[in-house]
């Protein structure tokens, strides 16, 4: 079957554009030029991702992500910003979205974007359809398949993660944040090694995505945001998991 994306924009041309580039890729897409429309359309699909534009008539793209992440928690959603709304962007990112795009944007950004973004997606969709192994083979499978560290369990098959036995929901995105820096405990992290290991780019300019990815983990891991004990920064590098923090 093959890949569809929305793409949510009201300026035709580019979102033509858009369209035309991903069919070099042998995507599909659809296109919707309102809000309203735009949302119903998100809600009622099942797209592998969606291109969100934050100025939109009827009804922002804001408004839009904040919806269909309550719908559709693991749904990939990339923003698309102007250069100069900054604010627009962290607050993409805040309210859900996996990553953002400022127009203009070149061709071969945009396609590794989405790639990326599409790549994401298949992985957890055939995490999905493994079948249930056999009872003897259970209990390897799951240690293969799983990171425990202290009292937080990422569970890469069942896209599943508990802390101190709390089901924690998260975002693919997120999800996959997470699971890359468990894999690595204490080791320390810039945002460009992120944006590389975990979104497959790393483009200069979009640390916002990383920042705003971390923020949404410690809102939903931390017992204090303002003092983290388990995703903490090391001014001047990165971010690291710190495995005393999970103890």
């Amino acid at each position: 079957m093959k890949e569809t994306v929305l793409i949510v924009e009201d300026e035709y041309d580019i979102a033509n554009l858009i369209q035309v580039h991903l069919s070099e890729l042998d995507i599909d897409s659809d296109i919707c030029c309102h809000g309203q429309q735009g949302l119903e359309q998100a809600l009622k699909q099942n797209y592998q991702l969606i291109m969100l534009d934050v100025m939109l008539p009827g009804i922002n793209g804001l408004d839009i992500c904040r919806q269909i992440r309550q719908e559709k928690p693991l749904q990939a959603i990339i923003m698309l910003t102007s250069k100069t709304s900054e604010t627009d962007r962290v607050l993409g990112l805040e309210l859900g979205a996996d990553d953002y795009m400022t127009k203009p944007f070149s061709i071969r950004e945009l396609q590794a974007r989405v790639r990326a973004q599409l790549r994401r997606a298949q992985a957890y969709s055939q995490r999905n359809q493994t079948s249930e192994p056999e009872e003897n083979n259970k209990n390897q499978i799951e240690q293969k398949h799983s990171t425990c560290i202290g009292k937080l369990l990422v569970d890469q098959r069942y896209h599943q993660v508990t802390y101190k036995d709390n089901a924690i929901n998260l975002t693919s995105t997120e999800f996959e944040l997470l699971d890359y820096l468990c894999k690595y405990p204490d080791q320390v992290f810039s945002r460009a090694q992120l944006l590389d290991g975990v979104w497959g780019y790393n483009h200069s300019g979009y640390e916002h995505t990383v920042n705003s990815h971390i923020n949404r983990l410690r809102n939903k891991l931390e017992e204090n945001c303002a003092d983290p004990q388990i995703i903490q920064t090391v001014w001047g590098v990165g971010y690291k998991l710190n495995s005393a923090g999970v103890l």
